[in-house]
C-alpha cells in the first residue's frame, strides 16, 4: 500500500492511501477533506462511465420516514437552482446512464453516472447544490411527504384525507407481506437502535412528521463532516476535488456531529413473537403464514467476521443441496423457504435469517426444532473440504465478475464499500478480498473451524427472534376504519380558520405544481453532444461449429450460452415453457440426483440458468421467433467443466424426481405471488397490451397476471400424485423434443481464452449436431381488446392503458418512442405524481410487441388516473410546445439506446440483436429517425395510432375497488 502522490492532490484534500487491486483492474485512492473531515473514496480505472456518489450517515430514531422524505424533498430546488424540480428536469436534460437517490437504514445516498464529461460536470453541480444547499420549501414537503387535504381540495364539506408521494409509496411497499416480515423481524432483533425503525417510513407514522422535524434533521445530518464521497472512472481524483471544493466544501467548517451509532444491547434468551398481515376479506387464510428465525451476529465492517458469516450462510443455505435449505424445501411445515433466507450485512451488525412460508401459526415449534436440529447435526458432523472450497470459489467468482443490470458496475463497487465507511471499517480490504480469502482457505483446513463457527454464531447465540406472521382478513378493514375515524375526529376539531388554511395550502400547492420555472438556469447537454453511433463488439464465427465468439474484457471469467430454436408447440406446451426452464437446471442429470447436481454446479461455475426469448420481426410484431437459452459462467480455470456441465444438462436432465419438481413449482408460486406489489405497473401494462401482438399475448400468458393465476392452480393440482406424475412426463416429453433441435453457441471471454474455450466445446460436440428442423415454432397472431381489473391485497393501485402500434422498423416507431418521454416529462409526471400522489407514472412505446402503454405505480387513485392518460393526449394536441421539450425527450431515448452494459452483457446484446434480425443498419436507421423526430410527428402519430376506440385497459387494485371497477365497465379477474 502506498501514499497518494502529493503533486496530483488538490490542496484542500489530504491523501491517505492508494492501493492497487489487479483482480478489479483499478486503484483505490482514499482522501480526507482537510477543513471538514469529509472522506472521499476514488476508484481510479480506465472506464469512461464515471460515477459520483455522496452519502450522508442518517440514523432516524422513529418510523416517520424523515430520512426518506428528506431524500425526496432535498431534490426539489436549491440555492443555485431554485426551480421546483431540478432532479427530474436534469433527467430530461442529460445523457446520464444512471440517476437516482435512495435511503438505506443508516445512510442516504445521491448517485449518478455518465459517459459524457460535460454531462457529468452538469449533474455534479446540481447534485452538490441540492444536497448541501437545499431550499426545503414547505410545499415540497407537503407534496413529497404528506399533507392533509379535503377529498375535494377546495370543499371543506368533504372528508379529510392523507396525501403525499412518500406516503403512497410506502403504502405500496408495506402492502407486501415480505416487507412487513422483514420490518417486524428487525424491530425485535434491534429493540434500541436505529434498525428498530422503518427508515422508509410506516404510513401511520409518516403523518406524524412535521416540517420543522424535517428541517432539523437536514441541518444535523446534511453537512460535509457527516458526508462520504465516492467516485469511479477515468476522471482523476484531483479534478473531482477541485469541483467539490468550488461547488460546496469550501463554504463549510468542520462540525462535530453526534449520531446514535451504537451496538444493539444483547438478549440473554431467544424470544418468539406473533404479528399479523392483511389479506382481502373472504380470502382463504390456510397455508399463508410466514415463520422466520433471525440471529443477530457480529460487526459487518469486521471483514473476517463478515466473510465467516457468508461462509456459514452458504454452508447452510447456498442451494438446494445445502443442509438447511434442503430441510426447508422438503419439510411439510410449509410450502417453500422464506424469501428472507440469507445474510443481511449492510447494517452495523449482521443478521442471519432462515424460515418458511405457506405455513400455519402453530408450526413455530416444529420449525425451531427442525432448524436447531439441522445446525446441530452439521456442527457435529462437520462439512467436507470439497464443499468449503466450492463456497470460497463462489466468493472469488463474485468478486471478479464485472456485472451490469440495475446499477452501473462502478456504482455496485461503491455500494459494496459504503457500509464499512459508514461504520468505521476498511473499504479497501472489502474490495480486495484476495488476502482474506487466502486466510480463510487456511482456516477451513481445520475440520473444527466451521463447527466452531456454527456453535458460536448460532447454537450458543441467545440473541434470536422467531417471528410468526399470520394472515388476518379483518386487519385492513380495522386499519382503514381507524384512519377514517381519526380523520373525522380531527376534522370535527378544526376551526374555520384551520379549514381555510388546509384549502389555502392545497391551492398554493396546485399553483406551484402548475408554474413554469425558468429552466435556463440549469445546465444541459444538447443533440450536438450525442454520438452518431456507438461501436458494437466485434464477433467472429467458428469454422467447424455453429458458434459465435466475442473477445471481451471479462476479468478472468468465461461465458457460454447454448441457443436452441423452439420446436412447434401446442398452446398447452407453450404454457409449460416457464415451468420447464425453471426446472431444467434445478433437477438431477444422468446418474446424479438433484442434490449432487447442485454441488457440481457450485463447484465449477458461477451458476447456470435456462430461459426462453421470443421476439417479432423488425417489421412484423406478429411473426415471432423463439429460442431456449441455456446460460453459464465460470472462472477461466473451470472453462472445460462449464462446457461439460451445459452439455450434460441438455443431454441428460431428468424429470423423474417428482418430489423435487413439486417443490420447485411451490417455490415458483411463492415468488410470483410476491412480485405483484413490487411490479404491479409492469403486470398491468402486460395485461393491457395482451391482445396487441403474438409476443404480448405470450408474455401475458407465460409471465403476466394470467401466469400467476395459472401457477396457483397448478400448484394446488399437483397435490394429487397422479397429476404430478402426468406433469413430470409432460416436462420430459418437451425436453426430448428440444433435444432434437439444432443448436448454436455463444462464447464470451478474453481474447487469449476464446480458442481454448472453443476447443473444449469442439471436443464435447464430437458427434453430429441435429439438423435444422423444417418446421418452425410459431404463435398465432392475436388482435383483441381487453378491459380487466385484477383484484389482490394492496393499499394502492397500478393502472395501465395500451394502444396497438407498430414494430421497430416502421417509420413511426421512432416518433412513438420519443412521444412516451414527451408525455411523461410534460404532463404525466405532474398530473400523476405531483398532483395525484402516485409514486410514479409515465408512458412508452414497446416496439418489440407493437404497443404504446400508459402506466401509474403505487397510485392512490384509479378512475382519475385513467382520465389523466386521456388528458395527456389532449394536452399534446392543444398546447404550444417549446423545441427544447422535444430535444429533451430525444435525449432521453438516446440515453436509453446508449446505456452501457457489462463487457459480457454488451456481447450478449449484440448477438441477440443479430439473432432476431436487428442489424447494425436497422439500428442506425432507427437512431437517425429518433434524432429527426419533429413536434408535428408526435402529434401525427398520436392522432393516427392512439385511437380511443382501439384502447385496452388493465388495473391491479384491491377488493375495495371492485364496485368502482365494475361501474367503469371492467371485467373482474381474481388473482
Amino acid at each position: 500500500m502506498t501514499a497518494v502522490t502529493e503533486n496530483v492532490t488538490h490542496p484542500a484534500f489530504e491523501p491517505l492511501r492508494s492501493h492497487r487491486i489487479d483482480t478489479l483492474n483499478l486503484t483505490v485512492e482514499e482522501y480526507r477533506h482537510r477543513k471538514t473531515g469529509a472522506r472521499h473514496l476514488h476508484l481510479a480505472t480506465d472506464n469512461d462511465e464515471n460515477v459520483f456518489f455522496v452519502a450522508l450517515r442518517t440514523f432516524p430514531m422513529d418510523s416517520t420516514g424523515v430520512a426518506h422524505i428528506l431524500e425526496h424533498t432535498a431534490l426539489c430546488g436549491s440555492e443555485k437552482y431554485p426551480v421546483r424540480d431540478p432532479f427530474f428536469m436534469m433527467i430530461r436534460r442529460s445523457l446520464n446512464t444512471f440517476m437516482n437517490a435512495f435511503t438505506s437504514s443508516d445512510w442516504t445516498a445521491y448517485p449518478f453516472a455518465s459517459k459524457n464529461r460535460k454531462d457529468f460536470d452538469n449533474l455534479l453541480a446540481v447534485y452538490l447544490d441540492s444536497v448541501f444547499f437545499s431550499k426545503l420549501d414547505p410545499l415540497d414537503f407537503a407534496q413529497e411527504g404528506h399533507r392533509l387535504e379535503f377529498e375535494t381540495p377546495d370543499d371543506p364539506q368533504t372528508p379529510l384525507v392523507y396525501r403525499g408521494v412518500v406516503y403512497n409509496e410506502m403504502k405500496g411497499a408495506m402492502s407486501a407481506p415480505t416487507s412487513q416480515l422483514w420490518q417486524h423481524l428487525s424491530s425485535y432483533l434491534f429493540p434500541t437502535t436505529t434498525y428498530h425503525h422503518n427508515s422508509g417510513g410506516e404510513p401511520e407514522h409518516i403523518v406524524d412528521l412535521s416540517y420543522d422535524d424535517l428541517v432539523e434533521f437536514y441541518r444535523h445530518h446534511y453537512h460535509p463532516s457527516n458526508a462520504i464521497f465516492a467516485t469511479y472512472g477515468n476522471i482523476p481524483a484531483h479534478e473531482h476535488h477541485q469541483k467539490f471544493e468550488q461547488l460546496a466544501l469550501g463554504r463549510f467548517e468542520r462540525q462535530d456531529i453526534r449520531l446514535p451509532v451504537r451496538d444493539e444491547k444483547r438478549m440473554f434468551a431467544p424470544i418468539s413473537v406473533e404479528q399479523a398481515y392483511a389479506v382481502a376479506e373472504g380470502e382463504p387464510t390456510t397455508s399463508k403464514t410466514h415463520i422466520v428465525m433471525g440471529w443477530l451476529l457480529g460487526h459487518s465492517f469486521d471483514l473476517m467476521e463478515n466473510l465467516e458469516a457468508h461462509l456459514l450462510t452458504n454452508v447452510l443455505m447456498e442451494n438446494s443441496a445445502s443442509p438447511l435449505m434442503h430441510a426447508l424445501e422438503t419439510s411439510d411445515i410449509g410450502q417453500s423457504p422464506s424469501p428472507l433466507c440469507g445474510l443481511e450485512d449492510s447494517n452495523r451488525e449482521m443478521t442471519l435469517v432462515c424460515g418458511i412460508e405457506g405455513s400455519e401459526p402453530d408450526k413455530r415449534p416444529d420449525l425451531e426444532r427442525l432448524v436447531e436440529g439441522v445446525i446441530a447435526r452439521v456442527a457435529e458432523e462437520g462439512v467436507s473440504q470439497e464443499r468449503l472450497e466450492a463456497i470460497l470459489h463462489q466468493l472469488e467468482l463474485h468478486q471478479r465478475e464485472i456485472t451490469g443490470g440495475q446499477f452501473p458496475y462502478g456504482l455496485q463497487l461503491i455500494m459494496s464499500s459504503i457500509a464499512p465507511m459508514v461504520h468505521g471499517g476498511d473499504p479497501v480490504a472489502l474490495l480486495d478480498l484476495e488476502p482474506v480469502l487466502a486466510t480463510l482457505r487456511e482456516k477451513i483446513a481445520d475440520p473444527d473451524y466451521v463447527p466452531g463457527l456454527l456453535r458460536r454464531m448460532l447454537l450458543d447465540n441467545p440473541h434470536r427472534v422467531t417471528l410468526v406472521l399470520r394472515p388476518d382478513e379483518q386487519l385492513e378493514g380495522r386499519r382503514q376504519a381507524a384512519i377514517r375515524e381519526a380523520l373525522a375526529e380531527r376534522k370535527a376539531q378544526l376551526t374555520a380558520a384551520q379549514q381555510q388554511a388546509i384549502v389555502d395550502q392545497a391551492a398554493a400547492l396546485a399553483r406551484r405544481q402548475q408554474q413554469q420555472d425558468d429552466d435556463s438556469i440549469l445546465p444541459k447537454v444538447d443533440l450536438s453532444d450525442v454520438p452518431l453511433q456507438l461501436p458494437e463488439p466485434e464477433a467472429r464465427q467458428a469454422h467447424d461449429l455453429p458458434a459465435t465468439l466475442y473477445a471481451q474484457g471479462t476479468n478472468g471469467l468465461v461465458y457460454e450460452q447454448v441457443v436452441v430454436p423452439l420446436p412447434p408447440m401446442t398452446d398447452d406446451e407453450l404454457l409449460l415453457l416457464p415451468l420447464y426452464t425453471a426446472c431444467l437446471t434445478e433437477v438431477g442429470c444422468g446418474e446424479l440426483d438433484y442434490l449432487q447436481m447442485q454441488n457440481r454446479i457450485s463447484a465449477v461455475s458461477g451458476g447456470i440458468a435456462a430461459s426462453t426469448s421470443a421476439r417479432g420481426r423488425v417489421d412484423d410484431v406478429q411473426n415471432l421467433s423463439g429460442y431456449l437459452l441455456l446460460n453459464g459462467k465460470a472462472l477461466v480455470r473451470h472453462q472445460g467443466a462449464l462446457v461439460a456441465l451445459l452439455e450434460d444438462v441438455l443431454a441428460h436432465a431428468r424429470f423423474d424426481e417428482t418430489g423435487r419438481i413439486r417443490e420447485l413449482v411451490a417455490q415458483m408460486r411463492a415468488r410470483r405471488e410476491q412480485a405483484v406489489t413490487g411490479s404491479g405497473h409492469a403486470l398491468a401494462m402486460n395485461a393491457a397490451s395482451q391482445g396487441h401482438s403474438a409476443g404480448a399475448w405470450l408474455a401475458f400468458r407465460l409471465g403476466g397476471l394470467d401466469a400467476i393465476r395459472g401457477i396457483k392452480a397448478l400448484d394446488d393440482a399437483l397435490q394429487e400424485p397422479a397429476e404430478l406424475a402426468r406433469f413430470c412426463k409432460r416436462l420430459a416429453d418437451l425436453h426430448a423434443r428440444i433435444q432434437q433441435q439444432h443448436r448454436q453457441y455463444l462464447l464470451i471471454a478474453e481474447e487469449a481464452e476464446l480458442d481454448p474455450l472453443l476447443t473444449h466445446l469442439q471436443a464435447a460436440e464430437a458427434g453430429a449436431l441435429p439438423e435444422p428442423s423444417a418446421e418452425a415454432w410459431a404463435v398465432a397472431p392475436v388482435d383483441y381488446q381487453t378491459r380487466q381489473a385484477w383484484l389482490t391485497t394492496t393499499q394502492v393501485n397500478f393502472c395501465a392503458k395500451a394502444y396497438p402500434t407498430v414494430a421497430v422498423d416502421h417509420p413511426d416507431a421512432a416518433a412513438l418512442t420519443v412521444l412516451g418521454g414527451f408525455l411523461r416529462n410534460g404532463y404525466l409526471h405532474r398530473a400523476i405524481r405531483e398532483q395525484g400522489g402516485a409514486y410514479g407514472g409515465g408512458a412508452g412505446q414497446d416496439s418489440v410487441n407493437g404497443s404504446f402503454r400508459f402506466f401509474s405505480y403505487r397510485d392512490p387513485r384509479f378512475a382519475e388516473t385513467l382520465d389523466d392518460f386521456d388528458q395527456a393526449l389532449q394536452w399534446l394536441q392543444t398546447t404550444d410546445h417549446a423545441p427544447q421539450d422535444l430535444e429533451e425527450s430525444i435525449l432521453g431515448v438516446i440515453g436509453q439506446l446508449d446505456k452501457p452494459r457489462s463487457p459480457a452483457g454488451e456481447a450478449r446484446h449484440a448477438f441477440h440483436n443479430r439473432l432476431f434480425g436487428r442489424s447494425a443498419e436497422q439500428q442506425a436507421r432507427f437512431r437517425k429517425r429518433v434524432l429527426e423526430v419533429t413536434l408535428d410527428d408526435l402529434k401525427r402519430v398520436a392522432t393516427h395510432w392512439l385511437l380511443p376506440e382501439r384502447a385496452s385497459l388493465a388495473v391491479v387494485t384491491s377488493q375495495e375497488n371492485r364496485a368502482l371497477a365494475e361501474s367503469l365497465g371492467f371485467s373482474i379477474e381474481e388473482l
